[in-house]
């Protein structure tokens, strides 16, 4: 996996459109009394390169390892996986990450309540992330 650092945020979420996105999966894991991490698993489109061509979709992984926070509340009238927006800070030591809408335009900063105020974050020491390849069909059937 690759490690994600605070001065490749920007250039990163310009890599991929995040919103109208899917989130596929959460995963929180609880190593031993007080390590956690939580894994994203979610499905986006590459950023529009060529204007002839359609982006594909990719499916990323992101994992955050020390968390100290999170948070994953649903709302009977809000879609349960759609992307709403993708916002990645580095605040007091911590990576924190969200892909819910947080009320900012587009070039302001969130901050730690900004995070918090949303219903789709967590919060650790670090953040790693990759691209996974789709998977192989089984022997004998046609590709999706």
């Amino acid at each position: 996996m690759n490690r994600l650092q605070p001065h490749e945020f920007a250039k990163f979420l310009r890599s991929y459109r995040f919103v109208g996105g899917v989130i596929r999966g959460v995963r929180v894991r609880h190593k031993g009394q007080r390590e956690v991490s939580v894994e994203f698993r979610v499905r986006v489109r590459e950023a529009i390169t060529d204007l002839g061509k359609e982006p594909r979709h990719v499916r990323l992984k992101f994992v955050l390892e020390g968390v100290d926070e999170f948070r994953f509340q649903m709302r009977p009238q809000q879609p349960k996986v759609k992307i709403t927006d993708a916002r990645i800070g580095y605040h007091n030591g911590l990576f924190y990450i969200t892909f819910d809408s947080v009320g900012l335009e587009a070039g302001e900063t969130a901050q730690v309540f900004d995070f918090r105020a949303s219903e789709v974050y967590a919060a650790g020491r670090e953040l790693f992330w990759e691209e996974e390849k789709p998977k192989a069909p089984p022997a004998g059937e046609p590709p999706a």
